[in-house]
């Protein structure tokens, strides 16, 4: 099969509804790419755990959630040491034997871990892109393709995070203006009912929000909706 080229690549980037499809896309091209691959997985290191973002067709499940459980395995080496990690027997391997019986259960013989050099995911440490083969040695002559791969699919997926966390910062802004918005409308709703000022409106809104333990933005969305349910329009201000 004809590689990947960088400008497939921006073209699976494109045609992606988001950083979920572009890596599964690629999960499923590194097993066409590397010989003799069966089934292909991405991790990254989020939050200061790691996950698999994608997996490929036919991946069993559960091969690489048992190494982050046991933090143990090719694929946590990899992300961690950014060092390519290969059990060309797992029948034969000693470096993870929790991890080793049970991909051997799962019917897999052979892996090989590749680190993703990634900026987004922490100067370049916590990524890496697994491979996996059904008989002993499958993949001893795919590892020059599969470095050849994940270098060059690095930049797509660098880019593909680094896309998603704007996306995720724009949902945050989105969310913290509507919390204010709603709570400018009831802290109206409190001066016009009680002829007090904007400060002393906010201060017991805060302190019933304590008081019965609940988020002042969750307080002040039933303020502003009883409000309108009893016929008055929640009043808008201005902030200062």
């Amino acid at each position: 099969m004809k590689p990947d080229t960088p400008d497939t690549l921006e073209q699976a980037m494109v045609r992606s509804s988001g950083l979920d499809t572009l890596l599964r896309d690629l999960t499923d091209r590194a097993v066409q790419a590397v010989p003799g691959a069966a089934a292909c997985s991405i991790t990254v290191r989020r939050a200061d755990r790691l996950l698999t973002l994608a997996g490929s067709r036919g991946l069993p499940s559960g091969l690489d959630q048992r190494q982050y459980e046991n933090g143990s395995g090719p694929c946590v080496a990899a992300a961690a040491t950014r060092t390519e990690q290969y059990a060309a027997d797992l029948a034969e391997e000693t470096r993870w034997p929790s991890y080793t019986a049970y991909a051997l259960s799962a019917g897999v013989h052979s892996v090989l871990a590749v680190p993703l050099d990634l900026d987004s995911a922490g100067g370049g440490a916590g990524a890496a892109i697994n491979l996996y083969g059904v008989e002993a040695g499958a993949l001893d002559a795919g590892r020059d393709a599969a470095r050849t791969f994940a270098a060059r699919v690095a930049h797509a997926i660098d880019a593909a995070l680094r896309i998603e966390r704007r996306r995720e910062s724009v949902a945050d802004v989105r969310t913290a203006l509507l919390s204010r918005s709603v709570i400018d409308q009831a802290i109206g709703i409190l001066m016009a009912r009680e002829r007090i000022d904007a400060r002393i409106a906010l201060d017991r809104l805060r302190r019933v929000s304590q008081d019965k333990n609940v988020k002042l933005r969750d307080l002040c969305t039933d303020l502003v909706a009883r409000a309108s349910r009893d016929g008055r329009t929640p009043s808008r201000r201005q902030s200062s």
